[in-house]
């Protein structure tokens, strides 16, 4: 059975994260401002739109650095990928991985009656692809890949390959093509 046929794999996104309940008829991104302080926004939003566009990976890592993203060493972060404006400090991009193209990262979702916030944690030599989205509360393992524009709701385990949407098991980097890289001289 794959995470995606378990109902216990999304259980445990969720169960990391942490909800708000928000007051008031309206939906809970009416109270934006009671989540995060807006001067905190408005510092955010510049540094990301920066990051985004700089065609500089010591450049973007530094920036995001100074919002509060931990950023390993080595990370690469494509054009125009996004990380969390609103809690930017709940990233954790391990050493030497990838963050395709236009990917998001989001620390957080916006309901109807409350928000919820959690960690986004992508490990070592991990790799998301273009236009992937990652949503709160997932771990993407060491040397796991993430195909483009997949959408990460579960996660990812180490070494393993995803995609779709929602993402879901398509092989391990082990067992991806053995065949295929095999030496043809060896049946000579």
């Amino acid at each position: 059975m794959t995470d995606g046929d378990d109902p216990e794999g999304d259980a445990r996104r969720h169960d990391r994260l942490v909800r708000h309940a928000t007051p008031g008829p309206r939906n809970s991104l009416q109270s934006w401002p009671d989540a995060k302080h807006p001067l905190r926004l408005a510092v955010n939003y510049p540094v990301i739109v920066a990051a985004r566009h700089s065609p500089s990976l010591k450049l973007k890592n530094w920036l995001l650095r100074r919002i509060g993203v931990d950023v390993g060493t080595g990370v690469s972060w494509g054009l125009e990928s996004t990380p969390d404006v609103f809690w930017p400090e709940l990233i954790t991009v391990e050493d030497d991985a990838i963050i395709g193209y236009d990917a998001t990262l989001l620390c957080h979702e916006f309901l109807q009656d409350e928000y919820r916030t959690g960690e986004v944690r992508v490990g070592e030599r991990a790799m998301i692809g273009a236009g992937a989205v990652v949503l709160p509360g997932v771990e993407i393992g060491a040397d796991a890949q993430v195909a483009a524009n997949s959408l990460v709701a579960e996660d990812v385990p180490p070494g393993e390959t995803w995609a779709g949407v929602p993402a879901e098991p398509v092989g391990t980097g082990a067992d991806d093509g053995e065949e295929a890289d095999a030496d043809p001289r060896a049946e000579e």
